[in-house]
C-alpha cells in the first residue's frame, strides 16, 4: 500500500515528514478559505490565527502539491501519526482524485488523502466560519503562537504558490491587505513612540530661592 497525500497550505512548503514523491498539481470542485483557527502553532486561545482547509465549490480548482509516501507500513504509519498531530484542527480526512497540469482529463493519483474541517461551529470547535477580507486581515496581521506568527504563515503560502508557478488570487489579495493593516499600525506605533518621548521630555526649570526674610504659609 502507498500513501497519497495533499498539501495545499503549509505542507506545500513544510511537509515536515518522511516522503518519496513529490507531484505539483490540484483537485478539482474545493477552493482555499481561512476560517479555521489555530490556537496552537500560529495563535492561541486567546487570539486565534486563520488557517487555511478546504470548502466545496463546483468548478474550482486547488493548486498544491502531493507527497507519496512508500517503504511499507511503518513509514506510512509515522506518517499519519504526524500529520494527525500537526493536523489536529481538521475533523476530516477525505481521499479524493489529484491532477496534473499536463493530464487534467484523467486524474494522475486516485485516492489521495487531505485534511479539511466540517464548516459547522457546533460539530468543529475549530470552525471560525467567513468573514470579510478587512476583518480576516486584521487578524492574521496581529495573531501570534508558539511556532510564529500568522502573518509569516500567510506570506509563505503565497510565496510558496508563486514557487510552484501557480499563485492564488485570493492569497495574494489576503497578503496584500494584511500589508496594508501592518503598515498602519507600524504608523500608530511609531507616533505613539513619538508622543512618548514628547511626555518624557521634562523641562529644565530654574528654581530661584527665596529670600531668608520672606515667611511661607502653610495653610
Amino acid at each position: 500500500m502507498v500513501l497519497w497525500v495533499f498539501g495545499y497550505g503549509s505542507l506545500v512548503w513544510n511537509p515536515g515528514f518522511d516522503f518519496d514523491e513529490k507531484i505539483i498539481g490540484y483537485v478539482k470542485d474545493y477552493k482555499r478559505v481561512f476560517t479555521l483557527a489555530c490556537i496552537d502553532h500560529r495563535g492561541t486561545p486567546e487570539d486565534p490565527a486563520r488557517t487555511l482547509t478546504l470548502e466545496a465549490s463546483e468548478g474550482a480548482i486547488c493548486w498544491g502539491a502531493a507527497y507519496c509516501v512508500k517503504g511499507g507500513p511503518e513509514k506510512e504509519k509515522a506518517a499519519m501519526k504526524y500529520l494527525e498531530k500537526r493536523e489536529c484542527e481538521y475533523d476530516l480526512k477525505s481521499y479524493i482524485d489529484f491532477y496534473k497540469e499536463e493530464d487534467s482529463l484523467e486524474p494522475a493519483v486516485t485516492g489521495v488523502l487531505v485534511f479539511t474541517s466540517t464548516p459547522d461551529m457546533e460539530v468543529n470547535k475549530y470552525y471560525l466560519g467567513p468573514a470579510s477580507l478587512e476583518v480576516m486581515a486584521r487578524q492574521i496581521a496581529t495573531a501570534n503562537g508558539p511556532c510564529g506568527n500568522n502573518r509569516d504563515y500567510l506570506f509563505s503560502l503565497e510565496a510558496a504558490m508563486r514557487d510552484i508557478g501557480h499563485e492564488d488570487d485570493s492569497v495574494i489579495e489576503l497578503a496584500n491587505e494584511v500589508r496594508k493593516v501592518l503598515t498602519v499600525l507600524q504608523e500608530v506605533k511609531i507616533r505613539g513612540t513619538a508622543h512618548l518621548g514628547m511626555r518624557n521630555q521634562v523641562p529644565h526649570m530654574h528654581i530661584v530661592p527665596l529670600p531668608e526674610t520672606t515667611v511661607m504659609d502653610s495653610r
